[in-house]
């Protein structure tokens, strides 16, 4: 019964997502040695609901393939990208090149990007950065992908190696098909009601990353007299994207597991209350994955047509065949 429960995707909507990526992480041979770093998990399984935009700021910028590696050098707020061997600075070009790149960008609508970790043109993170007269230290970020970042901030990023941690991939798939939905929301010049009604699907969603941001979220809705609906979608939507950055704990999943088998326990008998509740804890002790409760939730929900829950994104916020909240 797949209109009883929101889907991870856009109502209508079958487009797959936009992403940016990395090149090498395609197995594009665009790497300094003529190799490339194929990601199986990009290529294989997320691909099938992605469609790729590949970027390879080195390869891009002219530098060439096979070519001298290169390396962050001086102050990691600010550092310089450099030839390990000749010197040769290419800072100036790539902040260039980036500028133009990723305005660029702006018009192939992405909803994520995919970025190589350590890598001083890609790197979202802990990049070694080379500081005078001392060791490496882990402090930097890439060129583009700090132009990138800055340009669009509410856009998910994240590196391929993170995407390892069930956790971090489970919350960065997730994000990736919110961004979706609340750019989809803007296309369609939203009137305070859509909002509010984006808002109310999204509650479970948000609850389990941030409760606190969810009554922020809720504040700023309610204090909006005189606040032009698009310029309110707006605000809105990046402090929702903040929200869903807040890494998700058992403890809130478990909690907002709570809250919604409240809404089902009227439908049901003392003995599927009770197994419920065993369920959701046996979850919160880790002795089974997040799916598990899922399931015996959604199947209560469609079951017997719980409409306070039914619409919540939380339940089914991308796709199954992903099966990502079997591993959390």
């Amino acid at each position: 019964m797949v209109s009883a429960i929101a889907s991870g995707g856009t109502a209508g909507d079958d487009r797959p997502l936009r992403l940016g990526v990395s090149s090498c992480l395609l197995g594009a041979e665009v790497r300094f040695d003529g190799g490339h770093k194929r990601d199986r998990f990009l290529t294989d399984l997320l691909g099938r609901f992605v469609e790729w935009v590949p970027v390879c700021p080195e390869l891009e910028v002219g530098m060439g393939v096979p070519r001298e590696a290169v390396r962050l050098v001086g102050d990691p707020a600010a550092p310089r990208m450099v030839g390990t061997r000749s010197g040769t600075d290419h800072t100036d070009a790539m902040r260039r090149y980036a500028a133009t790149r990723v305005r660029a960008l702006a018009a192939l609508d992405l909803s994520g990007y995919v970025l190589k970790k350590d890598s001083p043109s890609c790197g979202m993170e802990r990049v070694r950065v080379y500081e005078t007269g001392g060791m490496p230290s882990r402090r930097g970020r890439g060129i583009f992908a700090a132009v990138f970042m800055a340009a669009y901030p509410s856009i998910p990023v994240e590196e391929e190696g993170r995407l390892d941690d069930p956790l971090l991939r489970e919350n960065f798939i997730e994000r990736l098909f919110c961004y979706r939905r609340w750019r989809a929301l803007l296309d369609a010049a939203p009137t305070r009601g859509a909002l509010v009604a984006f808002h109310s699907a999204h509650k479970f969603l948000v609850l389990a990353h941030s409760p606190r941001d969810y009554a922020a979220l809720g504040r700023l809705l309610g204090d909006s007299r005189g606040i032009h609906a698009a310029l309110l979608a707006r605000r809105y939507g990046e402090r929702l994207m903040a929200a869903l950055a807040v890494p998700a704990t058992v403890k809130k999943h478990a909690n907002v597991l709570q809250h919604v088998a409240g809404f089902c326990r009227k439908h049901l008998t003392p003995g599927e209350c009770r197994e419920l509740a065993e369920v959701i804890e046996d979850y919160r002790r880790g002795l089974v994955p997040l799916i598990v409760p899922l399931t015996l939730v959604r199947h209560h929900v469609v079951c017997h047509d719980v409409a306070d829950v039914r619409g919540q994104t939380y339940l089914n916020p991308h796709p199954q065949e992903l099966m990502l909240r079997n591993h959390v």
